[in-house]
């Protein structure tokens, strides 16, 4: 169609032309300004690229990652073997058979009737050529009482009643054994309510639904909390004190699970947050001689004096070793390293000679301290380790102290793993109860007691009838 000279357009025709060409200028000029905005983004994102681009990649060997998220899922940063490719071969061992049972339930004692060759041996004198056991579990069924209270109305006009047995009052059909139970594979092997309900079912024969397994872990938490304000009375006296924390998850919502490890007591704590005031209420007002943790700064000031996780500071040794210092990380990593070794072999070495290896290690540290780090990533390790000079070798002249904070992640992981099977919690008294769990046996554990044998003892005073008043 020809293009129409623009007198031969009508006025109304101009005014719909000019709004045309308006929106399209208008259009054009807020994609101008999106691609702009674009370009701005991605330069920044360039910027950042090349600023850490000498940067390694964190790893389990110089970061808090875990071993899980290392590249090739190998652990200490290592890549996975490749395929097709020998592994060295380990050394022989000298072979071990099981012990024998020095109770056997059962013996029996079986002679040959006919030799291989077909002729009747019974009548000859044999004698014992082989011994063995041969052990098995035997069907396990609940066992089910029933209890009948009888009683009438006596001459004095009340109504009277056979007292219930001892450890079968009535109130839940399902044992202290079977609360036990139900603790114990739930919070020390992280199974889930609709699974345990499953293998009660198959394994023990016994029909327990998911809200009566809820309701006999909530009864728990009487007895443990009981037990619960004892740990915290030991807490509160003890003079050495090492501690952590890590994340949970109670209604999807994240909460912080302390742990707080003497030598005679162990005590959880699931808190809403990270604050110090959870280690400050914890502990009551006491301050004990020593407090073992990492360098977080809530865990900072809590006692008299402070020993650093080494096995941290390593851990931020070796990233600047991977960044590129070869000065002084790698002499630090060394001297770490060797006093480390030194506090493994204490009960071999005198008091004096301890303070010589804890004055050495000063003097050594000193004198790197005093020489400027000729990298980046060294002036900022050197930086970090005068901040906290005082706080590394506090364990060469305390026997009592150790140079890592192992324990107390060692006592946490099993609830790292109970979140991480679970999911977290669903309720609040779920993470109460869990805390007191962990407390609980954790601190018997010290004194050579099982975790089932205190759940057991626990749930017994579950079924221990009230004396009743006047």
């Amino acid at each position: 169609m020809p293009r129409l000279p623009r007198y031969r357009l009508t006025d109304s025709e101009k005014d719909a032309l000019l709004h045309q060409q308006a929106a399209l200028i208008e259009r054009q000029a807020a994609l101008i300004e999106q691609q702009s905005a674009s370009i701005e983004t991605l330069t920044a994102r360039i910027a950042a690229l090349e600023a850490d681009r000498g940067k390694p990649r964190k790893t389990s060997r110089n970061s808090h990652l875990p071993p899980s998220q290392d590249p090739g899922g190998a652990k200490g940063g290592g890549k996975a073997p490749a395929k097709g490719k020998a592994k060295k071969p380990r050394p022989s061992r000298p072979g071990v058979s099981r012990r024998l049972s020095e109770t056997p339930d059962e013996t029996i004692v079986l002679t040959a009737d006919r030799c291989a060759c077909g002729a009747d041996v019974s009548g000859l004198r044999q004698t014992r050529r082989m011994r063995y056991d041969h052990v098995d579990i035997p069907p396990v069924v609940p066992h089910v009482t029933r209890i009948e209270l009888h009683g009438g109305r006596c001459a004095c006009g009340n109504r009277f009643r056979a007292t219930p047995p001892a450890g079968m009052i009535p109130g839940t059909p399902f044992g202290p054994n079977i609360h036990a139970l139900l603790a114990y594979l739930h919070h020390s092997h992280h199974v889930g309510f609709e699974r345990l309900a499953r293998l009660a079912a198959e394994l023990f024969g016994l029909k327990i639904s998911e809200g009566a397994i809820a309701n006999a872990l909530h009864r728990l938490a009487t007895p443990l909390a009981a037990e619960r304000a004892e740990i915290i009375e030991k807490l509160r006296a003890a003079e050495v004190v090492w501690s952590d924390e890590t994340t949970t998850r109670i209604n999807g919502r994240l909460h912080w699970q302390w742990v707080f490890v003497t030598p005679e007591a162990v005590l959880h704590e699931i808190a809403p947050r990270r604050a110090r005031a959870v280690a400050e209420a914890a502990m009551g007002g006491h301050r004990p001689a020593v407090w073992i943790s990492d360098r977080y700064a809530g865990q900072q000031g809590m006692a008299a004096t402070h020993q650093v996780c080494l096995a941290h500071v390593l851990r931020d040794v070796q990233y600047a070793i991977d960044s590129g210092d070869a000065v002084f990380a790698p002499a630090l990593a060394k001297l770490l390293s060797w006093t480390i070794d030194v506090g493994r072999r204490r009960e071999q070495l005198k008091d004096s000679t301890l303070r010589q290896y804890r004055l050495k290690a000063d003097n050594r540290l000193d004198g790197l301290l005093m020489k400027p780090a000729p990298h980046p990533a060294g002036r900022k390790l050197q930086a970090q380790v005068k901040a906290w000079r005082t706080k590394f070798f506090l364990f060469l002249e305390d026997r009592r102290v150790s140079a890592t904070n192992n324990v107390s992640e060692r006592e946490i992981r099993p609830s790292v793993v109970f979140r991480k099977v679970t999911g977290g919690f669903r309720s609040e008294w779920g993470a109460r109860v869990h805390a007191s769990y962990r407390s609980v046996t954790s601190t018997t554990r010290i004194a050579g007691k099982t975790a089932f044998d205190t759940l057991r003892d626990a749930s017994a005073t579950l079924f221990t009838p009230t004396p009743r008043t006047a």
